[in-house]
């Protein structure tokens, strides 16, 4: 536990303690009426209302559209499988500002609802609901499917042959084993539409805003440091109401399951329900992630010849250093670095709790893992630029300033990915190797490693992912002449023409390719069967 709680009071606890200070504290004096005055605004109860309702449909709705996915990628076998894995994480990366601009040309004045039947969704609460099952389709896919792969199916077998219909098999062996898989999913889901920030200020309009968007607009609008360090301890304090609830459940339902190769339990759909149930994902698939991708592919190709991609080899002086192009380079590196660190951060937490012999400090810790998903990225954004300029940890000209505010965010999907594999391992395995006498670490090695293999590697390709399409923290510390690709998009749509507006759309299409491309080559890696398992 020490280097994990050593990296969250340096790099999350710290920064955003620094920043809610500055803006708390006036002329030397603390403004501790402000905690009462600012939630008593109407304007802002209305605001948390509905940031609450908004998390909770969106997460209904993911769990309702993607659960079915889940099984078929996780019990199915069919031809495309691998590639279609990849392409269901790629809108996961993409910058919300871009997929916000897809859905509003799909929904909105003159988009492809509105030329086909004339109707708009735009500026209502569908537009978001449906953008956030774009983003997060992949985390209920990735993390559940992750488990149900592994599940013995001959457990939900012995209960059919024992009468037990379909349904009544599955809800009384399979959905308990899944729990928390499930439970971990929606945690996710929730605590990223809870903090929406993208997607609801430009689907939202003017009638809808987020408590991440008053943020925002507190402090880079109206620069009220107070009102937006009030609103960040709210967002702080509901996120961690709900991180407990989480985890008090969780540990209620956790057990031992009989875990086996992910390969032996794939199988091809027999019968046409099973055939139905793979075309109605796969239309799901298409109509709700593949078309907004496409809108995307299609507007970087609006100009003659590929003129939009061209452009990105040049500099113009302003708005970038270097040529826009050089992104990618930055972007990847970045990705690695913050993969790396958010796999050993992770793995190192995951596999404490995992000890039975925990304390309340560790079980806590679990809670406060997530919390840099629930709180403010402008907030942690900010913070760093405060907090993390002084020695020992003057870092404001280092690179490793932005892996660091990457790692934040795939620390949590390593750790959730990871636990409920590393707690269905038997314990009684682990005291037999020590009883023949292994150390510890040979027991890790050789007992949990082999078991948890694939869920490390998709905790690692979440974790990629997520390095690469974070905007939020990163667009307050990655220097000029070293942009992310999200940096760079953000940029060239907040520039007016149509040159800019092509070029940010070429640039997430390559960000969409080389998601794709890391995503496939990582899938091939978690399925390959040459070692044991």
């Amino acid at each position: 536990m020490a280097l994990p709680v050593a990296f969250f009071a340096a790099f999350f606890a710290w920064p955003v303690a620094a920043i809610v200070a500055r803006g708390l504290v006036v002329d030397g004096s603390w403004q501790l009426g402000r905690l009462a005055e600012v939630p008593a605004d109407p304007a802002v109860r209305h605001v948390l209302w509905f940031t609450t309702w908004q998390a909770l449909a969106s997460t209904a709705l993911t769990l309702l559209l993607a659960l079915p996915a889940a099984y078929v990628f996780a019990r199915l076998d069919f031809p495309g499988k691998q590639l279609l894995r990849a392409v269901v994480t790629v809108p996961f990366v993409l910058p919300t500002v871009v997929a916000g601009t897809a859905f509003l040309a799909l929904l909105g004045r003159g988009g492809l609802l509105d030329e086909l039947w004339g109707v708009r969704l735009d500026t209502t609460v569908w537009a978001i609901l449906l953008a956030h099952v774009f983003f997060n389709y992949a985390v209920v896919v990735r993390t559940v499917g992750g488990l149900w792969a592994q599940l013995d199916p001959r457990q939900e077998e012995a209960a059919r042959m024992l009468g037990a219909s379909p349904f009544t098999a599955w809800r009384t062996v399979t959905l308990p084993a899944l729990a928390p898989a499930v439970a971990a999913a929606a945690l996710m889901v929730f605590l990223f539409t809870f903090t929406s920030f993208g997607v609801v200020q430009i689907l939202g309009g003017p009638e809808f805003s987020t408590l991440e968007v008053e943020i925002y607009r507190q402090t880079s609008e109206i620069f009220d440091l107070s009102t937006a360090a009030v609103l960040t301890l709210v967002q702080f304090a509901a996120v961690g109401a709900i991180l407990a609830v989480h985890a008090w459940t969780v540990r209620r339902r956790e057990t031992a399951l009989r875990l086996v190769d992910a390969a032996v339990t794939a199988r091809r759909p027999r019968g046409a329900g099973q055939w139905a149930l793979v075309a109605g994902v796969l239309v799901t698939i298409a109509l709700l992630l593949v078309l907004p991708l496409a809108v995307l592919v299609q507007r970087s190709l609006d100009a003659p010849g590929l003129r939009y991609y061209e452009a990105l080899t040049r500099a113009d002086g302003g708005t970038f250093l270097v040529p826009p192009i050089e992104a990618i380079g930055n972007s990847l590196r970045y990705a690695l670095a913050a993969t790396a660190i958010a796999v050993v951060i992770g793995g190192l937490a995951a596999a404490a709790l995992t000890r039975r012999d925990a304390g309340r400090f560790v079980r806590g810790f679990d809670a406060l893992l997530m919390l840099p998903l629930g709180v403010s990225a402008v907030t942690v954004g900010f913070g760093f630029l405060i907090a993390l300029d002084e020695p020992p940890l003057d870092l404001r000209a280092s690179w490793i300033l932005v892996p660091l505010a990457q790692a934040l965010v795939g620390v949590p999907f390593v750790v959730r990915t990871m636990l409920p594999v590393l707690r269905a391992v038997d314990v009684r395995l682990r005291e037999a190797a020590a009883v023949l006498g292994a150390s510890p670490w040979r027991v890790w090695r050789e007992v949990d490693l082999p078991m948890v293999r694939r869920a490390l590697l998709v905790a690692a390709g979440f974790a990629f992912a997520v390095s690469l399409g974070e905007f939020g923290a990163t667009v307050f510390i990655a220097r000029p002449d070293n942009p992310t690709l999200p940096v760079a998009v953000a940029r060239l749509l907040g520039r007016p023409g149509d040159l800019n507006y092509g070029q940010a759309m070429a640039l997430s299409t390559i960000l969409m390719v080389v998601c794709a491309v890391a995503l496939l080559v990582l899938e091939r890696l978690r399925t390959d069967r040459t070692g044991e398992f």
